[in-house]
């Protein structure tokens, strides 16, 4: 894996940077979706096999489509975070679903709003997206003020297999003044 200080960022916050996942990266795959406190809601942990191929589609993502949960590390010292980013929910309408996961050690810390509003961003502004979609855990009440936060609004339920249950899903619209 490359040094921290070597790192090739294409997006960056205050305290964040941003660049695509590499084959490389299986450790740090590893560290995020086996850990059960990160999937404890997402039907986790994962065994190394379902996370090399949870690597193996978001390395797949940035090839199809420019998208990906990227990973995600801090700018001061090169410690991997988490990943922050976006999938395709529905091409033809252009919504984009946006996803973060933060290692345990990183919650609390303001960090997935931090992300969350550089990936809002880059999806309207470089990905022309119309529309962010997400959603989350009933109980992951951390989760909903980070959308709330960052301006989503409540748009219904679905069934999330992952989890096997209902979950609260949010909208958040293009602002009137990226729109053409």
């Amino acid at each position: 894996m490359e040094s921290w200080s070597a790192m090739n960022y294409f997006l960056r916050t205050a305290r964040l940077g941003f660049r695509c996942w590499q084959p490389d990266d299986l450790p740090l795959a590893m560290a995020l979706w086996s850990d059960p406190a990160v999937t404890a809601w997402l039907g986790g942990p994962f065994a190394p096999q379902a996370v090399e191929e949870r690597l193996t589609q978001e390395m797949r993502g940035t090839h199809e489509s420019g998208m990906q949960y990227w990973p995600v590390f801090l700018l001061e010292e090169g410690r991997f975070a988490g990943c922050a980013g976006l999938h395709i929910r529905s091409a033809k309408e252009k919504i984009y679903e946006l996803g973060y996961y933060l290692l345990p050690a990183f919650w609390g810390q303001g960090l997935a709003q931090e992300a969350g509003r550089t990936v809002i961003d880059y999806g309207f502004t470089h990905l022309g997206a119309d529309a962010l979609f997400a959603g989350h855990h009933p109980a992951n009440h951390a989760s909903r003020q980070v959308l709330l936060n960052l301006g989503f609004e409540r748009s219904g339920e679905e069934w999330y297999p992952p989890s096997g249950m209902i979950e609260p899903t949010y909208l958040l619209r293009k602002p009137h003044s990226q729109q053409q």
